[in-house]
């Protein structure tokens, strides 16, 4: 159990640098872009709440990080105000025509026939409209001026447009390497990244509010685009707005604390299974070799993965209730541990088929504000740069979600259907001590999102470490098939011969890895004298306070 004391003394140890780490009064907003920060920090000093900062900062996203996310994609998010916890589920949709026949295997992560409805714009005016205290024009502001005006492309861009371009250049029409490339090559580290077009649209949008994106102007654009170039998504989904569903959080307790995260189709489930084993270990549990206890972390992981592989649930259309309940089962979760702990000196590796490597790509924000509401939001167009097929005359990426669906079992709830939903892997967060939101937190990442919040959450509550020192502490997955990737330069050297000889295959990455996740955390001190906020090394962002 964590005592009050004990987190006061977290809190205390906090080192900031005002750009990483940073500490304030009155609220805070912690992204993965320094632009996005500084919009939803604008939008708190303007008088806004939490949600104002949040929407402002995910349309800010949509210009500054657009391999990450953008009006293309869906948005999913957890709000708190006081101790009232909302899931808001901004799933996108497959479009009507989109059918296991309609979809061939090259076409599910790239061109036009990969993309859902996007839904972000719709989920953001949403809840910008009922929970927001400014209006919609003033909150799209900032990213109207940051894609006029443009910024310097970072040297994370660079690579990641580096690393894309050959895929940029199999979609025929090269829409996203027009927006995207310049001359069908990366920009250069410095150079200034315009968007007019997308300025455009935001503008059009700030002016005419959402209908305009689906039933207006931009929606007819849209499907003139699709039908082009020989794309599923048509006008008639885009009048059916896929507005949010407002659902029940899903909450259990570690260490003490209440753990809130996000319900299917997210994968807040997966997390919370892996925290209800590994609070089953006591605190002070000290393995006589450290290399054991990373293994039992391992086995925690791979086993909470294999339970959302093997209980897919879509809460529309499956109301698998026995399932649902089955994996949130604290004694369900010791006899997994049970069965973890006997054969943990073993090589216990099922031979599974090795997945391909997951590439997906997210972004994360957290807000708070000094009247007692967070927000936790995760956002994404799936893969890096999405479909790397663009709008015509828009500006934005669209998603390739489809790649999500189940293409073999029909009686999978998330085999593709038109109109169904993705299944996704997001689980943004919030933990409560007593009545009170301590912290908002969440990070981008495809699965890797599970094992980098749960080793988040461990350093920060068994490791007592400040959540500046606990963002930037090493980090570990472990896939289905048997494959640990880690920060291998940040582990004792003996930990990969350890691991491949009890059978794991073992993916290097370098110190402070992309690939390992980016957390972005929010925390209110529990004397209310304050806010402490942590963007993640691993990327762009920052934490910005007022």
């Amino acid at each position: 159990m964590i005592r009050e004391q004990v987190l006061k003394k977290i809190e205390s140890d906090f080192v900031a640098d005002g750009v990483k780490c940073s500490v304030a009064g009155k609220g805070m907003v912690a992204t993965q872009s320094p632009y996005a920060s500084e919009a939803g920090a604008e939008m708190l000093r303007s008088g806004g709440n939490a949600v104002d900062a949040a929407v402002a900062a995910a349309l800010a996203l949509a210009v500054a990080e657009p391999q990450a996310s953008g009006l293309g994609g869906q948005t999913m998010m957890l709000l708190s105000h006081g101790k009232d916890v909302m899931a808001v589920d901004g799933s996108s949709r497959a479009p009507s025509l989109a059918h296991v026949n309609a979809i061939y295997q090259s076409d599910r992560s790239l061109g036009y026939r990969a993309a859902t409805v996007p839904s972000t714009p719709a989920t953001l005016w949403y809840v910008q409209d009922r929970y927001g205290k400014l209006n919609w024009p003033r909150v799209c502001e900032p990213a109207i001026t940051l894609a006029e005006n443009g910024y310097p492309i970072s040297a994370l861009q660079h690579k990641l447009q580096d690393r894309e371009t050959e895929k940029f250049l199999r979609v025929e029409s090269r829409s996203g390497a027009f927006y995207f490339l310049q001359e069908n090559r990366a920009y250069n580290v410095g150079d200034v990244f315009k968007q007019k077009d997308l300025a455009d649209l935001l503008r059009r949008l700030a002016e005419k509010g959402v209908t305009e994106f689906y039933q207006g102007k931009i929606a007819r654009q849209i499907d003139a685009d699709m039908r082009d170039n020989g794309g599923l998504l048509h006008y008639d989904d885009l009048a059916l707005i896929p507005f949010p569903i407002e659902r029940e959080p899903l909450v259990k307790q570690f260490r003490g604390l209440q753990v809130y995260t996000m319900p299917p189709p997210g994968s807040g489930r997966t997390l919370l299974f892996a925290l209800l084993m590994l609070d089953l270990i006591p605190q002070n549990l000290k393995f006589s070799d450290p290399l054991n206890s990373l293994l039992l972390f391992i086995h925690v992981l791979r086993k909470a993965l294999l339970e959302r592989s093997d209980r897919p649930y879509d809460p529309n259309f499956f109301p698998q209730i026995a399932d649902e309940t089955l994996m949130l089962d604290p004694l369900y979760a010791r006899e997994c541990l049970e069965e973890i702990l006997n054969d943990v000196d073993k090589a216990l590796i099922p031979i599974i088929p090795t997945e391909d490597e997951l590439t997906g790509e997210t972004t994360h924000l957290s807000v708070m504000d000094n009247n007692g509401l967070a927000v936790s939001l995760t956002q994404s167009i799936e893969r890096v740069y999405g479909s790397k097929a663009a709008a015509a005359g828009l500006g934005f990426l669209y998603n390739n979600y489809l790649y999500d669906f189940d293409y073999n079992l029909p009686e999978h709830p998330f085999y593709l259907r038109p109109n169904q939903v993705p299944w996704a892997t997001v689980a943004p967060t919030l933990v409560f001590s007593g009545n009170r939101v301590w912290m908002a937190l969440g990070s981008p990442g495809s699965e890797r999102i599970i094992s980098t919040l749960a080793l988040f959450l461990l350093n920060v509550l068994d490791d007592k470490m400040s959540i500046d020192a606990a963002m930037r502490a090493p980090r570990i997955f472990c896939s289905l098939g048997g494959r640990v990737s880690l920060e291998a330069g940040r582990f004792p050297q003996s930990l990969l011969p350890y691991l491949e000889y009890k059978g794991f295959r073992i993916d290097r990455r370098e110190d402070y890895s992309f690939y390992l996740g980016c957390v972005q955390a929010v925390l209110k001190k529990l004397d209310g004298s304050g806010f402490q906020g942590v963007a993640d090394v691993r990327r762009d962002g920052t934490a910005v306070g007022v």
